[in-house]
């Protein structure tokens, strides 16, 4: 990856209002989180580059709050120094999460939706029917 967006989408959290109200972060954090899709910063893109040191600095990253009460989504945009189809994308990911990464990380080929995740012991499923 030379460089990369990665888009989160977080259900409602504890720190968010229940009714439109003062937010000592912004005013779009200060609006009522069952009724609105909320824009707002994240730290994610920074966080995966302290894990991934590979990645460090060459993610930023947007999030979105939305009206859920659990499971969130990431979508990841890169440039890549390598070419590579999708097809070989979906099948390394696949691979890794039978392999090593094993109860872990996921892989589906399902329609799913938010839901069909909830309970999930693994910390993220790759969702090969919602990439392009």
């Amino acid at each position: 990856i030379v460089e990369g967006l990665m888009t989160t989408v977080h259900s409602i959290t504890a720190t968010q209002k229940t009714v439109d109200g003062p937010s000592m972060k912004d005013w779009r954090g200060g609006r009522a989180a069952s009724f609105n899709i909320i824009p707002s910063s994240t730290g994610a893109a920074r966080a995966v580059g302290k894990v991934l040191s590979s990645l460090n600095g060459k993610l930023t990253g947007m999030s979105f709050r939305v009206p859920t009460v659990d499971v969130s989504v990431v979508d990841l945009a890169a440039r890549l120094e390598n070419k590579a189809s999708y097809d070989e994308i979906k099948a390394a990911i696949k691979e890794e999460s039978e392999g090593k990464l094993k109860g872990i990380s996921g892989y589906t080929e399902d329609e799913v939706v938010s839901t069909d995740f909830v309970g999930d012991c693994r910390s993220s499923i790759f969702d090969a029917k919602a990439g392009i």
